[in-house]
C-alpha cells in the first residue's frame, strides 16, 4: 500500500481583494491549468475571455475573497449579485492553482464568503458546475446545497436564512439595554459647600432674629 504524507499546513491569509488588486487576481485565473480552467468556467476559454471576465469581477457588483500565500494569490472565492431574484441572493465560484488543490483552501474560501454573503442580507447563494468538478460537488455537499444535474450542468442552492436569522439574533443581544438614569451622587465638596451654607444660613437667622427682639424691647420702654 502506498505510504500517504501529510498535506502541508496552510500558512496564507484570506482576504478580500480591492480594486487594486485585478492585477493580482487576473494572473490567478490565468495561472490556472487547462482542467482547473474548465472547472472554473464549465468549459474551454482562452486568455482573452479570462482577462476580460477578471476586469468584470471589479466593477462594483461582485466580491472577491483570496488565498494568498507569500503575496501570491493561489486561490480565489466570487460573490456574484443577482438582481434577477425576488430575494437578495448571489452566485458563487471558487478556483484554486493545481499546486495548491486538496489542502482544504476551497473549503476554507467557502466559509469566508458565507460569512461576507451573510453580513451583506443574503438569503440565497446558487452554485453552478459541470457534473465531472468533484471537488466543488464535494463543497456543495458539506456546506449543504442540493445539487440537481440538468442540460450537462449541476446546480445547486444554499439556504442562508437560518445562518441570517442567528447572525441578527446575536446582534440584538450584543445590543445594551437602555438603563434608567439616576441621579449622580452629589460628590464630598459639593456636600460640604451646602451644609456651610445652611449653618450660615441659620446663624445669620437667629442673628437677626436676636436684633429684631432688641428693637422692639427698645420701642416699648417708657420715656424718662
Amino acid at each position: 500500500m502506498a505510504r500517504r504524507h501529510p498535506l502541508p499546513s496552510l500558512s496564507g491569509t484570506i482576504r478580500v481583494l480591492p480594486p487594486r488588486d485585478l492585477p493580482l487576481f487576473r494572473e490567478h485565473l490565468l495561472r490556472l491549468d487547462a482542467s482547473s480552467r474548465r472547472d472554473r468556467f464549465n468549459g474551454v476559454t482562452d486568455d482573452r475571455f479570462v482577462t476580460a471576465y477578471a476586469a468584470r469581477c471589479f466593477d462594483g457588483r461582485t466580491l472577491v475573497v483570496g488565498y494568498f500565500e507569500d503575496d501570491a494569490l493561489r486561490g480565489a472565492a466570487e460573490l456574484h449579485e443577482r438582481a434577477d431574484m425576488p430575494e437578495k441572493s448571489a452566485e458563487i465560484a471558487f478556483s484554486v492553482e493545481r499546486a495548491w488543490q486538496h489542502r482544504g483552501i476551497g473549503s476554507r474560501l467557502f466559509e469566508r464568503l458565507i460569512e461576507r454573503a451573510v453580513a451583506l442580507g443574503h438569503v440565497s447563494l446558487y452554485v453552478t458546475t459541470h457534473p465531472q468538478n468533484q471537488a466543488m460537488k464535494a463543497l456543495a455537499r458539506k456546506f449543504d446545497a442540493g445539487l440537481r444535474f440538468e442540460n450537462l450542468e449541476a446546480a445547486g442552492k444554499i439556504d442562508l436564512k437560518r445562518r441570517l436569522a442567528q447572525r441578527q439574533k446575536a446582534r440584538a443581544f450584543s445590543t445594551p439595554a437602555s438603563t434608567s438614569q439616576t441621579p449622580a451622587a452629589p460628590d464630598l465638596a459639593t456636600a460640604v459647600s451646602g451644609l456651610t451654607k445652611a449653618v450660615v444660613d441659620f446663624q445669620v437667622a437667629a442673628m437677626g432674629g436676636a436684633v429684631l427682639g432688641g428693637a422692639a424691647e427698645a420701642k416699648e420702654a417708657p420715656r424718662r
